[in-house]
């Protein structure tokens, strides 16, 4: 075939691809007419993430299998806007990398909500003006967020979800800005952590000043003549900036994990891992015979942090990661034989691990 001959058969399948978006997306608000009034969640990640494992198992190719992921979930995303407009409360403004995060799992077509804290994003969800919400919990270069920690002690929310995103930062300026110009640079405080280094190295006489997030550091800059801000990409589009200088990190390898909060627990995928809070009973040793149910049955303790309980001096309550879901075995029994050793224990939610 020449090329005008190859072009037509490219559009004619572009016609048939969407003849078939368009059933499916019928069928789909079908799905959500039968689910109105019926308990359980309108969004069932494990669901999505089955469809896609299975696309990429029966990809014959040539299209790359890592390409649909991308392509099918904002093909979910719009069909589950007809089933259930999603709103996803996010720690805000838009172009930080919560936002990103959210639109990497919800799609371009869910209703993202910004809130202006981490405390706020709960609050939205725990009210109902939000069905889900997205959070930071740790990266992997500055460790855990504690204001995460210390907002889901005294949630009831669960964690639906985990979200694990590569975090590139730039620093954005006002166009024509000279790093030599630069007296301000504006960002949230993992991420001046994150970029300590090169900020030492290239702007050693800036004063660092620390913003609520990466998004509310870029609006800064851009009232500031001699202001920049350590954000990511998006946030120079948003905020008419400019990247003075792209990948800024200390460690190329980095990484943010967010977390998905709702009201719901999220189903077994086999391929899960589950987040608890603990408050040891005293005595020699109890830490260690605490954890000893997880040796005992095999489990992959993948996370303990631990923060003050705020509820009486010196008392400190553990957040921990385990691998498997609450409802299984091994690790229901193991929970049930934690029990004695604990004047608290909460599971936080059984979720689908990232990238499993």
């Amino acid at each position: 075939m020449d090329l005008g001959e190859l072009r037509a058969r490219i559009d004619a399948l572009d016609d048939a691809i969407l003849r078939l978006l368009n059933e499916r997306a019928g069928l789909a608000a079908q799905v959500g007419e039968l689910k109105r009034g019926q308990p359980g969640s309108f969004y069932v990640p494990s669901r999505e993430r089955a469809i896609v494992a299975r696309l990429q198992a029966a990809n014959p190719g040539p299209f790359p299998s890592e390409a649909l992921r991308p392509v099918f979930q904002e093909i979910f995303s719009a069909c589950l806007a007809l089933e259930k407009g999603l709103r996803i409360a996010f720690l805000g403004p838009e172009g930080t990398f919560t936002h990103q995060a959210m639109k990497h799992q919800f799609g371009l077509s869910a209703h993202g909500v910004p809130a202006p804290t981490i405390a706020a994003v709960f609050d939205e969800v725990e009210k109902g003006r939000a069905e889900f919400g997205v959070v930071p919990i740790e990266n992997s270069t500055e460790g855990v967020v504690t204001h995460t920690l210390d907002t889901i002690l005294d949630s009831d929310l669960r964690i639906s979800a985990e979200i694990v995103l590569d975090v590139d930062h730039c620093l954005l300026g006002r166009p024509a800005l000279a790093l030599a110009d630069i007296q301000r640079v504006y960002s949230h405080a993992q991420g001046l952590g994150q970029c300590r280094r090169w900020l030492e190295a290239h702007l050693p006489e800036a004063a660092r000043i620390e913003a609520p997030s990466t998004g509310e550091a870029a609006r800064l800059a851009r009232e500031d003549a001699a202001g920049a801000a350590v954000a990511p990409e998006l946030a120079a589009d948003l905020h008419d900036l400019v990247v003075l200088q792209a990948s800024i990190q200390d460690l190329k390898a980095n990484a943010t994990r967010f977390l998905v909060i709702g009201k719901e627990q999220a189903a077994p995928t086999g391929r899960d891992r589950t987040s608890l809070m603990v408050i040891t009973k005293e005595g020699p040793g109890v830490l260690h015979e605490m954890l000893g149910p997880f040796a005992d049955a095999g489990l992959n303790l993948t996370k303990i942090e631990s923060r003050p309980s705020r509820r009486k001096a010196w008392e400190n309550v553990f957040f921990l990661d385990v691998d498997g879901h609450q409802a299984l075995e091994p690790l229901a029994s193991a929970l049930q034989a934690m029990g004695p050793h604990c004047e608290m224990l909460k599971v936080l939610g059984s979720y689908p691990r990232a990238g499993a």
